[in-house]
């Protein structure tokens, strides 16, 4: 896991951030896999579940996309606590419930049900991703940012990777073990891990480079000293957002609000339906759709980490946002031609897959080139939150879709390349307006 850092650092800087990054991505990166793990199993959870509970697949778009609406109301007010009480604390609590929630996921036995734990796990769930990218900004500047944080999302593309063959195996191997069926055997192994690794990270976790006892008094002070003058910097700089009431009113983060909503409708479309793609066009054995499943998120895990590292080593985050858009775009319209399915189709998918997660893991460089101090914990909630119900509107049109079309992807797949061409254009726009010419504003 190598980590690109600044050739005019010093060798205590390097040293500092090394040691920083080492001891807290690979952890991050760890619970966010057990916090993904719930969009791949609730996708393999559909091949038994909806036949069982006799849920259509406009009922499992539903269901599977409120989890977000809890999430949209709970996602600011739980950034906002964290900040005042530090993420060690408030990243327990979060990983602690929502492991509970996701157990109970297994009690599932009507729509109604269904609706009412996955909401229940959005408010459980609320403000973790946001807390992270915003702990972060409390440890690594923001021209180490986009490598950092691409190292930190492959968690997506691992849970995927690692989520699928084992989601496929549980559904069969565990299927009826002690009376319970293989999909409730899914939400409840998912939810253990979650639970116990909330607790761990309550005694793991320093919430800010002061109070960390693995760093030596000079390599803390290189840290907080980059960071200091970096956000002494933004500060009088003409623009810069500072308060919350800034956050709400800021035009750029409504507008980065709209392009992670286009970035995101592609990212759910992926994890949602991806198992449901491989069983109509390639095989009905869930083991193989399981291993089939990695294919795209290992080539993405790669892609995106290497198009992170090069935003890093050449200071662009522009056209390593738009770039991938289009070419994702690109692949999802090809994916959905009739003469393009079976392994052809998951190739064109491992495209778009590759392209989502490269955009989304420079596209958090963007909020915080904008916010500082308070609007940087509510604006990167609000960013978020409203960003991520097309993980509602994903799933859910894609079902009415699907039930209106006798079970058609290709509309679906087409709907994903326009989402991801509206992302390209309202980057460019927010680029040209919000960042490049921000002393402007």
């Amino acid at each position: 896991m190598p980590f690109n850092f600044s050739d005019s650092a010093s060798p205590l800087e390097k040293a500092a951030f090394g040691k920083a990054a080492w001891r807290l991505v690979p952890f991050l990166f760890f619970c966010y896999i057990l916090a993904y793990l719930d969009r791949v199993n609730v996708g393999f959870a559909k091949l038994q579940m909806c036949s069982d509970l006799g849920l259509s697949d406009t009922a499992y778009g539903t269901g599977a996309g409120i989890f977000f609406i809890g999430y949209l109301l709970f996602e600011v007010p739980s950034n906002m606590i964290l900040a005042k009480i530090g993420a060690r604390t408030w990243i327990a609590r979060i990983m602690v419930t929502w492991g509970l929630v996701a157990c109970l996921q297994a009690m599932v036995s009507n729509e109604t049900l269904f609706y009412f734990f996955r909401f229940l796990l959005g408010v459980a769930e609320a403000g973790f991703f946001p807390g992270i990218i915003l702990y972060l900004t409390q440890w690594f500047p923001s021209s180490y940012r986009a490598g950092i944080v691409a190292w930190f999302m492959t968690a997506v593309a691992a849970a995927g990777v690692i989520g699928g063959p084992v989601s496929g195996m549980i559904l069969d191997a565990m299927n009826t073990f002690a009376g319970i069926r293989g999909w409730q055997w899914l939400f409840l192994l998912e939810g253990i891990p979650s639970l116990l690794t909330g607790v761990w990270v309550f005694y793991y976790l320093d919430d800010a480079p002061a109070g960390a006892t693995w760093l030596g008094s000079d390599e803390k002070e290189a840290i907080i000293g980059k960071l200091g003058r970096e956000e002494q910097s933004k500060k009088s700089g003409n623009g810069m957002r500072h308060t919350f009431g800034d956050a709400l009113s800021s035009n750029a983060v409504w507008l980065l609000a709209a392009v992670y909503f286009s970035i995101v409708m592609g990212l759910y479309g992926i994890s949602f339906w991806l198992p449901q793609i491989i069983k109509e066009s390639i095989t009905t054995d869930n083991s193989a759709i399981g291993w089939i499943s990695a294919v795209p998120w290992l080539v993405s895990a790669v892609a995106m980490v290497l198009n992170g590292m090069h935003s890093d080593r050449t200071g662009e985050r522009l056209w390593h946002i738009v770039v991938p858009c289009i070419g994702a775009a690109a692949a999802f319209a090809l994916s959905a031609m009739p003469s393009v399915s079976g392994w052809y189709g998951v190739a064109a998918l491992s495209i778009a897959t590759a392209g989502v997660m490269s955009a989304i893991s420079c596209f958090w460089s963007l909020p915080s080139s904008i916010l500082t101090g308070t609007a940087a914990a509510a604006g990167i909630a609000l960013v978020n939150s409203f960003g991520n119900l097309a993980g509602y509107v994903s799933p859910e049109i894609a079902g009415i879709v699907r039930d209106a079309t006798g079970g058609r992807m290709a509309a679906v797949l087409v709907m994903f390349s326009a989402a991801l061409l509206s992302a390209a254009a309202l980057t460019l726009f927010v680029s040209a307006r919000y960042i490049r010419h921000k002393d402007a504003e």
